[in-house]
């Protein structure tokens, strides 16, 4: 077919560019634009090219030159077969490719070089990260309390929150849990659009999502995407939407198409006019067929082996017949009209984005510290299991060492006590740590969409789980203490209690720390339970301090480990004020705790009791900080990283910022 080698005249006039997909409401003349399109916001790319490294020097083309745009009241839908690149074009356009990635092009914003900022622009990923012990209410009014400024009054966001849970038109579901693997909830479609009306409370004038209708049914998929659509109609928002393979329903709603194979342009512009598009390059959409099918099979070339029937009745490979389809495109007037769009696009000079207020610093550690507070109250895994296992081990404890007594062979005891208090105690904190791996991942969307920042979380979550962690101190550590028969006198009880919540608050610090580095809940849980039995080894009960080899354990190990304060704050306080008996040859009668913590235990007697107890509330704040220090260092040098790996870009330059910075960079 010479004609598909030349190029392929497509009559299409000018009424058409400016058509909807269901047949044209929406005429608008060139260089007259209606109220919320001089409002609202012009998303334009050109020559955009993304290149990943694999790690030996070598770069893999995700996205080849690609251009396009998106215009206020319409959606532009992104589709394509597995690992064409739908989801990277998404993140480009939004700023967020992960390191590893280079990024080159122009990406402009009302034809300004920007960055997106918060309030004008959401993100919606394609899994519902969502807090699941929240009914649909509590998730998008706390969300409303923490995006929307000060200056609204909680009223006022309570009417905004339950404005967009009826958008959404999830009113029936409001008071019903989200649910998730562990207890039943709404269904994915109702999550879906609980997801979207977090994003959009702000009322943003760009939105991005991610696979809206991915894992949904056809009723479902056509219900999140006909609000969506609505959203962009009646407000005049700019949407654009990354999707798999989408109903004929569906496919109606879109205004434009962005069809991708490989990472290259197919087809891009109105979707009403693809099937002539592909009709006019021999490859027609039968009847009675979902056009979204017959576009994707005709350029998924995942299955080579497979031919493509053509108007021609001449089978193709589906290679070839993308090759066709990319460079009927190039050579079309559909291309030399995107181009021109754009350009006028980028003449434009609309307004430059500005971040818009958000609810303050003190609002933000109050209202995540409620919401955390009430999650941690409903996750059963979270503290209540840890809190009934606490009681059986202390009441096994209880019972292997009741009532010791003062003998020489008490000084032992005690200390092999306190030792499985401090160590193995504190080491089933880890437990919890599957469902801090779920808020860290609700952190981590929310802190990427510019909700808060890292401070807020950390303040907000020592907080919220400090009543608990006392709960699980005091009680558990009561039974212990008194079946045992430790010293008596209530100042030697609350001493040991305060230095067990102190530990269980080192050990909620270091586990944060873990879930900043490693990717999943069950690495984070070995590599903790790693750390936490090498500092037990080196805390001076199996093998005493002077004993512990230089190199390594004792320095630095030894004088690291928390475990190491924390006994020596127990022991003094356990055995200082004490007598036993003495049964060593040559010596008096009796030995006192003195005498015990310094000779027998070889712990450190220059200072009391109470720096202990201060060095372990110093390193709580510590952890803390290295927390909020990595999260925020994370966040710096994966872009350098980034940069250095790949090098310079070859095919323009980047123009959208750090990928991989949050939206709410100014907050910390």
């Amino acid at each position: 077919m010479s004609s598909m080698e030349g190029e392929v005249e497509v009559e299409m006039e000018e009424v058409c560019w400016n058509a909807m997909a269901r047949g044209g409401d929406r005429p608008v003349e060139i260089g007259v634009r209606s109220g919320w399109e001089e409002e609202g916001l012009y998303l334009t790319w050109e020559d955009l090219w993304v290149t990943a490294t694999n790690g030996e020097g070598s770069s893999r083309v995700i996205l080849a030159g690609l251009t396009g745009y998106a215009r206020p009241g319409e959606v532009l839908a992104i589709m394509g077969p597995s690992g064409c690149g739908k989801s990277t074009l998404l993140n480009a356009l939004a700023g967020r490719l992960d390191s590893g990635t280079n990024q080159s092009g122009h990406v402009l914003v009302n034809g300004w070089r920007q960055r997106l900022a918060f309030g004008t622009s959401a993100y919606v990923t394609q899994d519902d990260i969502l807090m699941t012990t929240l009914t649909v209410r509590e998730a998008v009014y706390y969300s409303a309390q923490l995006q929307l400024p000060d200056s609204m009054t909680k009223s006022e966001k309570k009417e905004r929150a339950e404005m967009t849970i009826r958008e959404m038109g999830l009113q029936e579901a409001m008071n019903t849990r989200i649910g998730g693997q562990a207890s039943k909830g709404i269904s994915g479609g109702q999550k879906r659009r609980v997801s979207i009306c977090i994003e959009i409370l702000t009322r943003p004038k760009l939105l991005f999502l991610d696979e809206p209708t991915s894992g949904l049914d056809s009723a479902a998929s056509y219900h999140v995407m006909n609000r969506i659509v609505n959203l962009a109609r009646h407000d005049g928002r700019t949407i654009i939407a990354s999707i798999h393979q989408p109903s004929s329903e569906v496919f109606e709603l879109f205004d434009n198409l962005c069809l991708l194979s490989s990472g290259k342009t197919v087809y891009f512009g109105p979707a009403s006019l693809t099937n002539e598009f592909f009709a006019q390059n021999g490859f027609p959409c039968p009847s009675l067929r979902n056009p979204s099918d017959h576009y994707l099979r005709t350029i998924n070339k995942d299955f080579d082996e497979e031919t493509v029937r053509g108007s021609s009745s001449q089978s193709k490979t589906t290679a070839e017949a993308i090759d066709i389809l990319v460079k009927s495109y190039k050579l079309s007037n559909i291309r030399q009209e995107v181009e021109r769009r754009v350009a006028e696009m980028h003449r434009l000079e609309g307004d430059v984005v500005k971040t818009r207020s958000q609810a303050s610093f003190t609002t933000q550690c109050i209202v995540l510290t409620k919401r955390s507070f009430i999650n941690m109250s409903r996750d059963l895994g979270y503290y209540w299991l840890r809190l009934a296992i606490y009681v059986i081990l202390c009441l096994c404890i209880g019972t292997m060492f009741y009532d010791i007594g003062h003998s020489y062979a008490s000084i032992q005891a005690r200390g092999s006590v306190l030792l499985f208090i401090s160590a193995f105690l504190t080491f089933m904190a880890i437990g919890g740590f599957p469902s801090f791996v779920e808020e860290m991942k609700i952190f981590q969307r929310e802190r990427l969409n510019g909700h808060y920042g890292v401070t807020a979380f950390m303040i907000s979550n020592m907080l919220s789980s400090a009543p608990y962690l006392a709960l699980v101190s005091i009680i558990p550590g009561a039974m212990a203490y008194y079946l045992v028969g430790l010293q008596h006198g209530v100042d030697h009880f609350i001493f040991f209690v305060v230095v067990l919540y102190a530990s269980m608050l080192l050990v909620e610090g270091l586990m944060m720390i873990v879930a900043s580095i490693v990717p999943n809940y069950l690495m984070g849980i070995i590599a903790g339970a790693g750390i936490q039995a090498m500092m037990i080894l080196a805390a001076g009960f199996f093998r005493l301090p002077n004993d512990i080899p230089k190199p390594v354990w004792r320095y630095p190990i030894y004088h690291i480990a928390f475990h190491k304060y924390t006994n020596q704050a127990y022991y003094k306080n356990e055995f200082i004020g004490l007598t036993f008996p003495n049964i060593q040859a040559g010596r008096g009668a009796t030995i006192t705790g003195e005498e015990v913590v310094k000779d027998f235990w070889q712990m450190e007697v220059g200072y009391s009791k109470w720096v202990d107890l201060a060095i372990l509330f110093g390193m709580v704040i510590l952890y803390r900080v290295l927390f909020l220090v990595i999260v925020k260092t994370g966040e710096k040098v994966k872009p350098m990283i980034r940069a250095v790996l790949n090098g310079p870009p070859k095919h323009g330059i980047q123009v959208m910022g750090q990928p991989s910075t949050p939206l709410a960079d100014a907050t910390l």
